[in-house]
C-alpha cells in the first residue's frame, strides 16, 4: 500500500495563521514592509512547490555538531535511511507537537522495521540560539530518547545551504520563525526520498517510505537469502488503521501454502493420470 504526502489541514492552516498575523503586525508603527516583503515570499503553495522540488536532490558533506558537541557531517549520516526534522528550540508550540508526535511515529516503524534499521536526526535551524546544550534540553523536554536520535546544530551558512537543498524554508517573524513544517526522508546515500508535512500526519505517510528503503530495496553485500527474506518482509507488513500499527500478516503465506497446496495436487494427479493411460495403452 502506498501513500502519498500531501499537506494536511493542519499544516495549510498553520500558513494562513502565519499570513494573517504578518498581514496584522504589518499595520503596527513599525509595519512592516519588511513583513509584507515576508508575507510575499513565504506563500505557501510556492513553499510546498520547492519542498517537493527538493526531491532528488543529493545533499552535500554540511560539518555538523550532535549535543555532546561533537563534530559529524553529513557522510557520517549515510548508510541506512535518515528522517530529518528541522526545528528551533525556542518555539513554544509548533516544534514540540511536531517532535512529540514524530517520536511516537519512529517508535511504530522501528517496531515494524528493525530498532536500527534507520536513523532519525532533528536540527536546530536557529544557528545563533539552537546550541547542542539547547537542542539537547529541547529533546528533554518532548521525552525524546536521545540514545535513538542524533540532535544537531550547525552555523548559519551551513543552515542557509542545507535547508535549500532540503526544500525547508523558514524566516523570522515577531514570535520568532514562521517556517513550513516537514520531516524529511533521506535514503541510505544522502538523497532526498519524501517530504512528510504538518504537525500530526498519518503513520503510514513516514513508514511507508521507511519501509520501501529499509526492505524493498536490496543492501550493499546483501546475500541473496537476506534479500529473499527482505522482499518476504516488504509484502507481508502491513498498516492496521484501527490500530494504527503495523503488523505482519501471516495470512499471506497460508494463502501461499493453500496455492501450492493445490498445484502439487493438481500435479500429483496430472502425472497419476498419465500413469494409468500409459498402463491402459500397453495392456
Amino acid at each position: 500500500m502506498h501513500y502519498s504526502s500531501k499537506p494536511s489541514a493542519l499544516l495549510l492552516g498553520f500558513f494562513c495563521a502565519a499570513f494573517f498575523h504578518l498581514a496584522n503586525a504589518a499595520t503596527g508603527p513599525t509595519g512592516g514592509n519588511q513583513q509584507l516583503d515576508a508575507i510575499k515570499n513565504f506563500q505557501h503553495k510556492e513553499a510546498l512547490q520547492r519542498s517537493q522540488d527538493a526531491i532528488g536532490n543529493l545533499l552535500s558533506n554540511y560539518s555538523l555538531t550532535d549535543e555532546k558537541g561533537h563534530a559529524l557531517s553529513i557522510d557520517d549520516l549515510r548508510g541506512k535511511p535518515l528522517v530529518l526534522s528541522m526545528i528551533y528550540t525556542s518555539c513554544y508550540h509548533t516544534c514540540p507537537m511536531t517532535t512529540r508526535h514524530l517520536a511516537k511515529v519512529v517508535d511504530k516503524a522501528r517496531a515494524a522495521l528493525g530498532k536500527d534499521s534507520f536513523n532519525v536526526a532533528v536540527l536546530g535551524f536557529d544557528a545563533y540560539n539552537d546550541s547542542p546544550q539547547a537542542m539537547l534540553q529541547f529533546a528533554r523536554k518532548q521525552g525524546i530518547d536521545t540514545g535513538g536520535w542524533r540532535l544537531l546544530s550547525a552555523s548559519p551558512d551551513t543552515i542557509k545551504a542545507l535547508s535549500k537543498e532540503l526544500g525547508f524554508e523558514f524566516f523570522s517573524s515577531p514570535n520568532g520563525f514562521d517556517h513550513i513544517t516537514q520531516a524529511t526522508v533521506i535514503d541510505a546515500e544522502g538523497r532526498v526520498y519524501r517530504q512528510v508535512y504538518g504537525e500530526v500526519f498519518d503513520t503510514p505517510l513516514l513508514v511507508e517510505p521507511l519501509k520501501e528503503l529499509v526492505l524493498g530495496r536490496p543492501r550493499p553485500n546483501q546475500t541473496l537469502l537476506s534479500e529473499l527474506i527482505d522482499k518476504i518482509h516488504f509484502f507481508c507488513t502491513s498498516y492496521d488503521p484501527a490500530r494504527d500499527a503495523y503488523y505482519f500478516d501471516y495470512s499471506l503465506f497460508i494463502g501461499m501454502a493453500i496455492g501450492a497446496s493445490i498445484i502439487l495436487t493438481g500435479i500429483i494427479l496430472l502425472i497419476r493420470e498419465i500413469r494409468h493411460s500409459q498402463r491402459s495403452a500397453r495392456t
